[in-house]
């Protein structure tokens, strides 16, 4: 039977701590290798023509950005058009600015919205955690529904691309585009 030296493996112990601690106070040389995200993202923005597309889909690597018609070139304006710019009514004066009572019916809430902000904004304003994604009228994640009737009776959308005129008229709303106009009552999450 073999006799094990308590003062062998403590004096053991000791040294391949020592050879550690020798190592790590010296470093290992190796240097990771610089982060390049950024000034590739800045490259493959430069080749992709700016347009009206919300990101991420318009700028980010493969994200399936489409090539706008650059100004001047054929087709980027018909004749005797001239583009007119639409009034966000997020630019009203304030002292032109209106309020509404709103019922959230799924949030058990009614509050009062101001016709400069998105029902989104002040909803979530107010501590409610409404669904968005994009907040430019491009997807429906935060799509709801005015149980009084047509959507465009109760609110102003600014900029929506999503919804149809027949989804509009069974009360349909973007809520991130969604400006309101009258009281209504809306059940958020509800997509057509």
């Amino acid at each position: 039977m073999a006799v094990i030296s308590l003062v062998g493996v403590g004096a053991g112990m000791v040294l391949v701590l020592l050879v550690v601690a020798l190592h790590y106070s010296k470093g290992t040389g190796w240097e990771p290798t610089a982060d390049i995200t950024q000034e590739v993202l800045e490259r493959r923005a430069a080749t992709v023509a700016e347009t009206d597309f919300p990101e991420p889909m318009n700028r980010s690597i493969g994200g399936g950005g489409v090539a706008a018609v650059g100004a001047g070139e054929e087709g980027a304006e018909l004749e005797g058009e001239e583009a007119e710019e639409e009034q966000s009514p997020a630019d009203m004066p304030e002292d032109e600015v209106e309020y509404f009572e709103v019922e959230f019916v799924k949030q058990g809430e009614t509050i009062e919205l101001a016709s400069n902000e998105t029902v989104l904004d002040q909803g979530e304003d107010a501590g409610m955690d409404l669904p968005y994604a994009c907040r430019q009228g491009q997807c429906v994640s935060c799509s709801a529904k005015i149980t009084d009737g047509p959507a465009d009776e109760y609110v102003t959308h600014f900029k929506q691309e999503t919804l149809s005129d027949e989804e509009m008229d069974n009360g349909y709303t973007l809520t991130c585009v969604a400006y309101p106009k009258a009281d209504f009552t809306i059940e958020t999450g509800e997509a057509p």
